[in-house]
């Protein structure tokens, strides 16, 4: 759904982003900051909660870019017309929070787990983090949300006893009383948290919008890793919060996981093919499911470098 903007030589590209936390922060610098304007784009984000909807909005071209997690994996499996060419977010960055009963994760066996979305990344952070104590999903029921608000309510109503939350939604649960009982992302498991996934037929008809997007994305990464008042400043306006404890929740927990250039590499696929219940997901291959060509074009050329010698 790209769009010449009338009257003016930039491109309209919809980006679209399925939770409000921290792992947004270099998307929404690029508009407040006016990056996109630069490469000639006119970025728009657009929110789709839930990783499976947003998966689906750009399957059907409502949006160009998702930046998506595990569920767009789940999708290329049943044929979808994506590739990943970009992981801003390299592993789980979720915890589990959970009600005072629950001592440790064995505890949580006949309970019930709060998680956002079937076969998306916070689903998929659960069975990883469950596996590690020879548990799967069946030991317990989970109950599936669109939104990180709706299973936090479903926690402190006693819905639930616990629920995977990322920033800033863990500063809320913590206020509410509830405790991080495991920081899933400090086990460091390789995994597309925030994976660019595009159309390859949108890669085939116009490369270099893509390229433009990627490098608006890049200086947005670098924004969020050198200016960080700047990201605060975009992440309150896009929770509509003037509470700066969630906005420095949300990027305290989120900038030392963003690199520099945001390769994907196999392993994070593997470890999405490893956990999904997708019945070709043993036989396929990890290379299959992503495109590096174009960040290493911008590093190739030097665009990395210039960019990061700028002050």
């Amino acid at each position: 759904m790209t769009a010449i903007s009338a009257g003016a030589a930039t491109i309209t590209i919809r980006v679209g982003y399925p939770q409000l936390n921290g792992g947004q922060a270099p998307l929404w610098v690029i508009p407040e900051a006016k990056i996109d304007r630069q490469y000639g784009i006119d970025l728009k984000p657009v929110y789709i909660p839930g990783g499976v909807r947003l998966t689906q909005a750009v399957v059907s071209g409502y949006v160009d870019v998702a930046l998506t997690g595990g569920a767009a994996v789940n999708a290329m499996l049943s044929g979808a017309d994506l590739i990943y060419v970009g992981m801003p977010v390299p592993t789980f960055a979720f915890s589990l929070y959970v009600r005072p009963e629950i001592k440790a994760v064995p505890d949580l066996r006949g309970k019930v787990l709060a998680v956002i979305t079937k076969g998306a990344s916070s689903d998929h952070a659960s069975i990883a983090l469950l596996r590690r104590y020879n548990m799967t999903q069946q030991d317990l029921k989970v109950l599936y949300f669109s939104r990180q608000e709706d299973a936090l309510a479903a926690l402190n109503q006693g819905i639930a006893s616990a629920a995977v939350h990322s920033a800033p939604t863990t500063l809320m649960a913590r206020r509410l009383g509830f405790r991080e009982l495991v920081n899933i992302g400090s086990l460091q498991i390789p995994y597309p948290f925030m994976g660019m996934a595009i159309r390859r037929s949108l890669i085939q008809q116009n490369p270099e919008l893509v390229k433009s997007f990627l490098k608006a994305y890049v200086a947005g990464l670098k924004v969020a890793i050198e200016q960080p008042e700047t990201s605060k400043r975009a992440l309150a306006t896009y929770f509509t919060t003037k509470d700066r404890e969630i906005v420095e929740e949300a990027y305290r927990s989120f900038a030392p996981l963003f690199p520099k250039v945001p390769y994907v590499t196999e392993e994070a696929i593997r470890s999405v093919l490893s956990v999904t219940d997708h019945p070709k997901a043993a036989a396929a291959d990890p290379k299959d499911f992503f495109d590096n060509r174009f960040l290493r074009e911008l590093e190739q050329t030097g665009f990395v470098k210039e960019l990061y010698s700028q002050k």
